[in-house]
């Protein structure tokens, strides 16, 4: 159970959510075409794709990259559906229904991904490009997709796009480059609003995890490759050292410690992951876990799991407005407990 449950968390598997429009083409209620010219040249992992000219119909895969086309106004086609942190069942996490719901936009079709990408599902909707700048995709499934129509890969390393970087590189290749810019601009604002109001998170380390309850024996955390990771300097929050040196020797999102080797995270004041009460007290409880600093304190942010919070820890275009100011208090309540 352990690795499916993280592979959800993660997103790997299927932790998806996006948007797409109905039997039209795009549902474009921002007023007119983009401001970018084309053709336009994207590089990613696995070369370069040039887009043309303007898509019509625009289709995503993999988590959150939905998100970039709807806040700029656009409905895709399709996008993968979401399975973890859908509170109601329908597919479609809460600010991704709000978003179509401002857009009077019915659901796009949703491409179940939970053993892959559905090439076929992908391809029934007609899609001029496919956005999949977050993504952990192989060359093969670039390649198959590749002929479907051009696609935007992931920059450097699976599942390790920045909010910001996911944004620039969709919105370009919708020809929305500027518009793009300004949503990040947008988006910083906020941000650096909320964590002006919470000064206690100054300079305080922060450390993102991910315990399998029924084995404690490893204490498994994301790296700065990981978007999670990431968004703690975007909160003025710092990198704990083992965090630090993880990421430095190492190209992977998600690393572990042994639990006998605690004290490698006693640099860190906040302690998040996901669980329940009851795995709070199991920690605190743990002869070994209960020895970080963070842990004794109770300095610990615990996302109940599978809900939208939880998945709004991995910042994207439509979760960060929507989960900020409910993060930056769960951050903030934990601080003023660290010492």
């Amino acid at each position: 159970m352990r690795s499916s449950r993280l592979l959800a968390i993660t997103g790997l598997s299927a932790a998806l959510v996006l948007a797409a429009c109905g039997e039209s083409s795009q549902d474009d209620t921002s007023g007119g075409g983009g401001s970018g010219d084309f053709p336009v040249t994207i590089e990613h992992a696995f070369g370069e794709t040039t887009i043309e000219s303007e898509p019509e119909r625009v289709a995503t895969v993999a988590w959150s990259n939905h998100e970039v086309p709807l806040a700029l106004g656009i409905v895709p086609v399709g996008m993968s559906e979401a399975v973890w942190g859908d509170d109601d069942g329908d597919g479609v996490l809460p600010w991704v229904e709000d978003r179509l719901e401002e857009l009077d936009a019915d659901t796009p079709e949703l491409f179940d991904e939970t053993e892959g990408i559905d090439f076929e599902a992908v391809a029934d909707t007609q899609p001029d490009v496919i956005l999949a700048a977050y993504s952990g995709m192989s060359e093969e499934d670039y390649e198959t997709l590749s002929k479907i129509a051009p696609v935007v890969a992931y920059p450097d390393t699976p599942w390790a796009t920045g909010w910001r970087e996911t944004i620039e590189m969709n919105s370009k290749a919708l020809g929305r480059e500027d518009e793009g810019k300004e949503l990040v601009a947008e988006l910083e604002q906020q941000i650096a609003d909320g964590v002006a109001e919470r000064p206690q998170l100054d300079g305080k380390t922060a450390v993102f995890s991910y315990l399998e309850p029924t084995d404690l024996s490893e204490i498994g955390y994301y790296t700065t490759h990981d978007p999670r990771a990431q968004f703690f300097a975007d909160l003025g929050l710092d990198t704990p050292s083992i965090v630090e040196e993880g990421s430095g020797s190492s190209e992977e999102f998600y690393l572990t410690q042994s639990a006998e080797e605690a004290d490698a995270f006693d640099d860190a004041d906040i302690f998040i992951t996901y669980g329940d009460e009851a795995l709070r007290q199991t920690l605190r409880d743990d002869p070994l876990i209960s020895q970080i600093p963070a842990i004794a304190n109770d300095a610990i942010v615990m996302f109940e799991d599978n809900t939208p919070l939880a998945a709004a820890g991995n910042p994207s275009a439509l979760s960060i407005p929507w989960g900020l100011d409910q993060y930056l208090d769960l951050l903030a309540e934990a601080a003023d407990k660290a010492q």
